[in-house]
This record gives C-alpha cells, structure tokens and sequence, in this order.
C-alpha cells in the first residue's frame, strides 16, 4: 500500500466510524499474504515461506454498553447487527470472519462485551492474498487491544485460524493467518507447520520486485481438488506407516520410501507424495539461496515449484500456465510459479525492478490474446503484520 493509500483508507474507515457510531474508535491494520515458496506443504506438516504485503484491512472498533454486535463494511456498504449470545453464521459471509473470532475468544474464557466495527480494505478479492485471514487477524487483535485479554500473537493467529476452520467452514492451514500477525518488513516467514517455530529469512533487494498477475479466473475444481490432495498424501503416508510407523506425515518421509512403498501401489499417489516431499527440500535449498543473496538461483526454483504443481500435484490451471510459460524465457523475470490453492488465483513473479513496467504491459498484452481474458497486476512490497494504528 503506498502512503497516500494507506492515509486515504485509514481516514475513510475512521470517519465512517464517527459518523455511524458518534464516537472516537480504536483503529487496526492487518495485511493480506504472499507465499513465495513452499505450495500445498503446510497441511503436510511442511514448511512455508510467506509474507506479509502492503495491501491492507483497516478495521475501527469500539466498545458498546451492552450485548449488540454492530458491524459495517464499508467495501460492500452492508451492515450487519446480531448479539454476543446469537453467535451464527449470517446469509452475507463477510460478517463470518468477524463473528467467529469473537466465538473463539469466548470458547477460551476471554470475557468480552457488546462491540461495533467498521472496515474495509485494499487488498484485492479472490486473487489468493488472504483478504480473509487478515479480517480475521485485525478483528482477534483490535478485540484483544480494546478488552485488554492479554492473548500472544501466536494464540491470536490460532483463533483466527480456528474461526476459518470451525465457523466459515473452511479447512485452511495456519500459514495466512501466523503471516498476517508474525510479518515483518523486508523479511520472509520459514514456517514449520509441524510445531509453529519459526525464523526470518531477510529478502531485501532493491533491484527486484515481486509481481502478482491475477488471471481472473477461479475454477468449481478448487475446493474438491483440495480435499482429494489431502486424502492422498494421506494414502501415501499410511502406505508408508505399514513399514515405518514413525512416519506420522510427509514431513517425514523421504524420496526411497516413496519409491519402495508408494510406486508400486498408486503412481498418481506417488506423484503427488514426490512433489510434496521434492516442496520441502526446495524450499529449505530456497532459503540457503537467499541467505546467500542468489535471488537467481531462488528464482529458477520457483519455476521448478511450478512444474511440480502443474505436473505432479495437478492443481495448476490453463490461465495460470499461461501467465507462467509467458516470463518463462524472460531475462528480467528469475522466477515465477502458481500461487495459492490453484485452479486459478494469481502468479508470483520476481522480476527486475527497472523491467516491471514492460513486463507487465507485454504479460497483459499477450494474455489477453491467448485467453481473451484480462489480467490485473499487483506490486507486493513486504510490510510488518497485523498492528494499532496511531492517529
């Protein structure tokens, strides 16, 4: 988000704030998500290589003298109003993200009163950047800033998680959320999904720019594929437990194992089990790479993901191979893969910081003569997480 952006948000949710409530509110940003490596790992028990980005929701909040929930998107222009005692889903979705925050707090013992917020955001809808998780992390933390329920970051991003999960419906990893609270500005997440830990790999060069090409498409395949994916890495996993019952998921399973246990039994299995265990190992080489500053060497591994999610994993799309076979022999462009669940959503692209604006006006240029669709390009600067905002 660039300043005048930022300030331009900031200002429209606050005064919409005093003019619908007549009172001085408490004011969140909370950012939506990259992932620059590291694709489908993290319900494997994986590792992940998010950021937090400069595109944002503005969330102001304040409390109330009695039970009411008052809420209003100013994106959407709805409001929405129930009570701390009537804590159901509601036939607009968005008020979802908010509702079952505040559930999950409860279900922990946190006490909580009546409260209104206003929000909106700049972060682009269903382009795969978890607009959603940031709702949700700018609503546990302005609850936990205004009620003073002294919860840590991590609780926070799992109660955020768990509203996804339990209320929404929908079964998310942790990472859109544990990125949205834990981000920091010019610096990677290396999340171990396994236990949570995790460090910061610096990603600082001013001569690149992440670039995100949103093909403007989002396939009915999504949702199912996903469950079918998470079905078999199981499949493998258990196959392999017949022998090795250390083996609790494929963070632990190795390549031969693979080979000896998986191969003979389900090669579409297989597949899917080689690019998840080949996902790990990548990205853990990706991080010695940029350690090292070798954004080339990281780069060519991002196509590397890309060939394994179109051709192993199979959650790749038309569109998406497009945009990526489009910068694919581009000097000014080191990497670029799929991001997201797949079968639509956007790629993420490094390119030279001086070469964007040809690339962008070449990608859109010939994807839309390819596809006869239009593509949106986003400029994603790495920014801090989820914070109060000072007025």
């Amino acid at each position: 988000m660039d300043t005048t952006t930022a300030v331009n948000l900031q200002d429209a949710v606050h005064e919409s704030y005093r003019e619908l409530f007549n009172d001085t509110p408490l004011l969140v940003r909370s950012p939506g998500r990259v992932n620059l490596i590291g694709e489908h790992t993290d319900y494997n028990n994986g590792l992940v290589l998010p950021a937090a980005i400069d595109k944002n929701i503005v969330l102001a909040i304040g409390k109330r003298d009695d039970n009411a929930i008052h809420l209003h998107s100013l994106d959407q222009g709805q409001s929405y109003a129930t009570t701390l005692d009537e804590l159901e889903r509601s036939p607009l979705l968005w008020p979802d993200y908010i509702l079952g925050v505040a559930q999950q707090l409860i279900k922990r013992g946190h006490t909580l009163q009546g409260f209104n917020i206003v929000f909106a955001g700049d972060i682009p809808q269903g382009a795969g950047l978890s607009s959603s998780a940031a709702l949700e992390c700018a609503t546990g933390f302005a609850l936990n800033e205004l009620f003073d329920l002294d919860i840590n970051r991590l609780d926070l991003a799992l109660a955020a998680q768990a509203a996804e999960n339990d209320f929404v419906g929908v079964k998310c990893g942790l990472m859109d959320q544990f990125a949205s609270v834990f981000g920091q500005e010019h610096r990677l997440i290396k999340l171990d999904c396994a236990d949570f830990s995790h460090e910061y790999i610096p990603f600082n060069n001013p001569e690149l720019r992440i670039v995100l090409f949103d093909t403007q498409v989002k396939h009915s395949l999504a949702s199912s594929a996903y469950n079918e994916r998470r079905e078999q890495c199981e499949y493998g996993v258990s196959l392999i437990q017949k022998h090795h019952p250390e083996v609790r998921s494929l963070r632990d399973a190795t390549l031969e194992q693979l080979d000896r246990y998986v191969k003979p039994a389900d090669e579409v299995v297989y597949n899917r089990c080689y690019y998840v265990v080949s996902e790990i190992t990548r990205l853990q080489d990706g991080c010695d790479d940029l350690r090292k500053d070798d954004f080339e060497s990281f780069g060519k591994r991002m196509f590397d993901t890309h060939g394994g999610l179109q051709h192993l994993y199979e959650v790749s799309c038309q569109e998406l191979d497009i945009l990526v076979d489009l910068v694919r022999d581009d000097p000014a462009v080191l990497g670029a893969r799929m991001m997201g669940g797949g079968f639509g959503g956007c790629t993420i692209n490094l390119v030279k910081a001086e070469e964007v604006d040809r690339v962008v006006n070449e990608v859109s240029r010939a994807y839309y003569q390819k596809t006869n669709k239009t593509t949106q390009a986003y400029i994603a600067n790495i920014s801090a997480g989820t914070a109060r905002l000072n007025r």
